[in-house]
């Protein structure tokens, strides 16, 4: 019998008590089972702890922390403490699909990626409402697309373990913690993918919109965002932002040709998607012309930079 994990699931807690039941058990009840689940209890004041205790399960690795040291430490504490070949992340508030992880090691396994994420569920805790996820799939798109935003869920992403390992987290980065990782292995060659079923159900808060938060997280992205840039050789300056015509007609198309030339066979929709940020919205009677240079400069992107 192999007493080796393969996986090695990493789920962070903090004041989870709510929903982390629900998301340890979606990970217990995964139809592949050769894996271990670290959980990092990181300090948590409600009854999280007492969740956590009640599993016996001996794939259940537990890391009970009396003090709140913060995601970026508890995720990397987990990395280093992972055996397996492959490491899957899981906040403790989502919900696995029952075949994630065997439908993830697969592709893995098949050498048809380095990082493997999924389409999702977004669950709404405000309104209850469930709406299917936005997202890409390719890797050019996925790696061209990290100029703009972090499209990739992070409790959806499963990997190589030497990968994570090399890179971890970055500890003065403290919101876009998640995207810099990313954005460090996407730079370094590593090959991405989406698979199209759902095979996550994020939970989504009002907190994650509010306005100090927004603000917080607009700083780091941009932060992210050149350094990205950097990494990948093309000038920072050429981070997206709203800018007028003739400057974005620089910069915009300036990050295409690069982003282009790097990735190849970025899609139109990509492209389209990140000239767009360096556009103004609300154009009003303007919108049809803003529409038609978005898709002309797409179109050049596309299939006429070599």
């Amino acid at each position: 019998m192999n007493t080796m994990p393969l996986v090695s699931v990493l789920m962070p807690a903090f004041n989870s008590g709510l929903y982390i039941a629900e998301a340890i058990d979606s990970i217990l009840n995964q139809t592949y089972s050769n894996i271990e689940l670290i959980i990092f209890d990181d300090g948590s004041t409600d009854n999280t702890r007492a969740v956590i205790e009640q599993y016996q399960d001996p794939r259940v690795i537990k890391i009970l922390s009396d003090q709140n040291y913060g995601v970026v430490r508890a995720r990397n504490e987990m990395i280093d403490r992972a055996r397996g070949q492959y490491i899957a992340l899981m906040d403790a508030d989502d919900i696995a699909d029952p075949t994630r992880i065997e439908k993830q090691l697969a592709i893995l396994e098949g050498d048809n990626c380095d990082i493997c994420g999924s389409a999702q569920w977004v669950l709404d805790e405000a309104t209850h409402q469930i709406k299917k996820s936005k997202d890409k799939f390719t890797d050019s798109d996925l790696r061209a697309l990290l100029s703009v935003y972090c499209g990739l869920c992070n409790s959806a992403m499963m990997g190589k373990a030497q990968i994570f390992k090399q890179f971890k987290y970055d500890t003065s980065i403290l919101t876009s913690e998640d995207y810099y990782l990313w954005v460090q292995m996407a730079a370094a060659g590593y090959r991405f993918l989406n698979l199209k079923e759902r095979l996550i159900t994020y939970r989504r808060y009002p907190a994650q919109t509010s306005s100090v938060h927004l603000e917080k997280f607009k700083v780091t992205t941009i932060e992210v965002q050149k350094k990205y840039l950097q990494l990948l050789g093309i000038p920072a300056d050429f981070y997206p932002r709203h800018l007028p015509f003739t400057e974005r007609m620089k910069n915009g198309v300036g990050l295409l040709r690069g982003l282009n030339r790097k990735f190849k066979s970025i899609s139109l929709k990509a492209n389209t998607e990140i000239y767009a940020r360096f556009q103004y919205r609300r154009n009003g009677i303007f919108t049809p012309f803003t529409r038609l240079e978005r898709l002309a400069v797409g179109i050049w992107a596309s299939y006429l930079v070599a």
